[in-house]
């Protein structure tokens, strides 16, 4: 039976740990709310390859939802995640509880722009970078890792924080890794399993038409009239949408021909109550 790894919940204790674990070299950190999927499990087995020791963080960051947002209601179980961390041979599980995040005359937010303010997310949830950008220099402050690993079925999210760790003179190299999807191809995440199985299928359709559309915009076909097309039919199936964007990989541009690239096709829309977010290349 895998041996679970060292569970620490304040900060003195995880400075003792992490300290004791830089003895035997590099560390990764993969920061995470919980409700561990495989797509979580691959975000590890990327940190076991770019470093000795991984430490997982699981903490629901109360300050990136929104007040009619899931916070309440989003999946945890972490005893179920414990034993899925240690099958996957982690060394040290940060859990921290709100308290400990966010005591009392906790009084000190981080704002960020650049990739923050470019009309995806932050259109329809001008909270969340807040949030997430606060609580990540908190968990990259505590943790001190030489790697963090993000996934980039929150593309936005990623070029955020590796703009915020660049920013600030963070001493950690932010790595992203690749979606890892269902059967159907419904990019994995822990509100999926909000879905009633009928709705899963029906949900398969984003990545679907992402796939379909980066298709056409690489064989020149004319990019809005490709995002039109692709809207009208993530739509069709029921879904209420919030945006289906061409941007530049980097900046987050707006792009209008192939050749502004290169070319990520973000999207994001909501199935009855549960919202779901997916992004291919070009």
């Amino acid at each position: 039976m895998p041996r679970r790894p060292r569970v620490v919940s304040d900060v003195p204790a995880l400075r003792r740990a992490v300290a004791t674990l830089r003895r035997d070299g590099r560390i990764a950190l993969v920061p995470t709310m919980g409700a561990l999927h495989d797509g979580h499990i691959s975000l590890v087995r990327l940190a076991r390859r770019r470093a000795k020791r991984v430490v997982v963080s699981i903490f629901v960051n109360p300050t990136q939802f929104a007040p009619n947002e899931d916070f309440s209601s989003y999946p945890r179980n972490l005893s179920k995640d414990l034993a899925r961390l240690a099958e996957a041979g982690v060394d040290l599980v940060w859990a921290p509880d709100v308290k400990v995040m966010y005591p009392d005359g906790f009084a000190t937010r981080i704002t960020p722009e650049g990739p923050a303010k470019v009309g995806l997310e932050d259109s329809f949830r001008p909270h969340f970078f807040g949030g997430v950008a606060t609580v990540v220099a908190k968990l990259l402050t505590q943790c001190t890792p030489d790697v963090a690993v993000f996934g980039e079925k929150d593309y936005q999210q990623l070029k955020v924080i590796a703009r915020l760790a660049t920013d600030l003179d963070l001493p950690v190299k932010i790595v992203g890794a690749p979606i890892v999807r269902e059967a159907n191809g419904l990019a994995m995440s822990s509100r999926n399993a909000y879905l009633s199985e009928a709705q899963r299928g029906v949900a398969a359709t984003l990545c679907r038409v992402l796939k379909d559309c980066a298709h056409r915009i690489a064989n020149k076909a004319h990019v809005a009239r490709v995002l039109d097309e692709g809207s009208a039919e993530i739509e069709s199936v029921g879904f209420t949408l919030d945006y289906l964007e061409a941007r530049h990989v980097d900046s987050l541009a707006k792009v209008e021909t192939l050749k502004d690239g290169p070319i990520r096709l973000l999207v994001a829309g909501r199935l009855g109550t549960t919202r779901l977010i997916d992004n291919v290349a070009v």
